[in-house]
């Protein structure tokens, strides 16, 4: 079976010049108040044929044509030998997408899929086109060229697609010549129509279907250091095949606050330990992110990702990264939340100590709903003034019900990783019975190996 190619290639040429005639205007007397009145001249394909005059006339010997009208049509086709290059030339170019998002029609910031395409060098001519003005009157002649005799000087781009993959879509349109009447010497008592005819010419190049490759080989690289040996460490191929490559600077430590990530120096010791609730202080430092991402590529802001190894959660933490244009040495950090542990306890105002202050005496006054986490414990000998005849240890979470303190949360008696969050701080705690303490849940310090770069 014979192969068959179609693409409306000259024709979306055609189409174009014929906007580059659309929407002119000329005058055709003037109304009561003494204003012009304008009509729009109309631009249709076809030569001064009978069968085109017919068209015009409805098939009928009683209509005059109408006039002011604009018609073109082809009036040659030439093969352009100068303009020739390589014709075995096959240009390669990769294109990437944005992932398309279905449900909600719109474009996401994550990439999609990726294709391969190969073009064949196209083949040039020149396509001749003549452009025939009808009007009734001298002065409507008059009017169309002065509009349109300076914008071909000496010629007009035009584009006959928006694709950006087409390399033959732009073309330029030149005068040639131009015929300014078709009449001749007159005959009779008739006044026939005048006819302008103006030829333009433009290079165009006819193509051959394009080969489109779909890529999807190469799941990921992973450099420097890897952590793990099981194929799951290569996970989140939401994005392109072969796209991304996972690192880890060899040395480096970070600190994450909030959504800020810092980097510090490899030869300078570890840092306090994350068991401290409070958040530390973001350290001096002279390294900056430009110049560590840099060895590995450029980031895409919404796209380039940091992974963190948290040793408390069985899953990584992930979040875009984007350079601070305030601070070099921060990376603004976007985490997934769905990626990050769940509140399994309702959220604390504060966390106090219950021996220094209570409500009333450094804390506001007892109100119903008030929760507080407690680092040391309280009753017996202990000064419980401030919190009535509360008896709590260390660790617990105490609540006040609108006549008495009591423990919302028994530290002692739990037996499940329990998650909760400071609303005086925003810090997430995690805490588990057999270590005994309250720790920060992600938001701390992470040592190198403890985190990942994907490009």
């Amino acid at each position: 079976m014979a192969q068959y190619f179609y693409d409306n290639q000259i024709r979306r040429f055609l189409v174009q010049f014929a906007r580059i005639f659309s929407n002119w205007y000329v005058t055709k007397g003037t109304d009561p108040n003494g204003n012009k009145i304008l009509i729009r001249v109309p631009i249709m394909y076809g030569d001064q044929s009978r069968q085109a005059s017919n068209v015009i006339a409805n098939n009928s010997p009683s209509n005059l044509p109408a006039a002011p009208l604009m018609s073109f049509y082809i009036s040659g086709l030439e093969y352009n030998q100068k303009w020739m290059q390589d014709p075995t030339f096959v240009d390669k170019t990769t294109v990437r997408q944005r992932a398309y998002n279905e449900d909600t029609r719109t474009f996401e910031q994550t990439q999609g899929q990726a294709f391969s395409v190969e073009r064949i060098m196209p083949t040039p001519y020149t396509l001749r086109i003549t452009v025939d003005v009808w009007t009734t009157n001298y002065n409507q002649k008059l009017e169309l060229i002065e509009q349109l005799g300076t914008i071909f000087n000496p010629g007009l781009e035009l584009q006959s697609t928006d694709n950006f993959i087409d390399w033959t879509s732009l073309s330029t349109v030149f005068q040639e010549s131009l015929s300014w009447s078709s009449r001749t010497i007159p005959q009779g008592t008739g006044n026939p129509i005048d006819i302008l005819s103006w030829k333009f010419y433009m290079p165009i190049w006819l193509s051959n279907p394009m080969k489109l490759k779909k890529m999807g080989v190469i799941h990921k690289i992973i450099a420097s250091i890897y952590k793990g040996s099981d194929i799951t460490d290569m996970s989140d191929d939401d994005l392109l095949l072969g796209t991304r490559q996972k690192i880890t600077p060899y040395g480096y430590k970070l600190l994450l606050i909030g959504n800020q990530l810092q980097i510090l120096p490899a030869a300078e010791p570890f840092y306090p330990s994350n068991v401290d609730l409070e958040l530390p202080p973001s350290p001096d430092t002279n390294i900056y992110w430009s110049g560590v991402l840099n060895m590995y590529g450029q980031i895409r802001p919404g796209i380039s990702q940091i992974w963190l190894e948290n040793p408390y959660m069985d899953t990584e933490i992930v979040g875009t990264i984007a350079l601070n244009p305030l601070d070099d040495r921060v990376l603004i950090y976007n985490i997934d939340p769905d990626t990050l542990p769940q509140n399994t306890l309702d959220a604390v105002d504060m966390v106090v100590n219950p021996l220094q202050r209570g409500p009333g005496a450094g804390l506001a006054t007892a109100a119903i709903g008030q929760r507080y986490l407690i680092v040391e414990s309280i009753g017996g000998n202990s000064s419980t003034i401030a919190w009535g005849n509360l008896v709590a240890n260390a660790n617990d979470i105490v609540e006040y019900n609108g006549t008495n303190w009591y423990v919302s949360f028994d530290s002692e008696t739990s037996t499940t990783v329990q998650y909760v969050t400071n609303l005086n701080t925003s810090v997430q705690y995690r805490y588990v019975n057999s270590e005994g303490v309250w720790m920060k849940a992600y938001e701390g310090w992470y040592d190198q190996g403890d985190y990942s770069i994907v490009i």
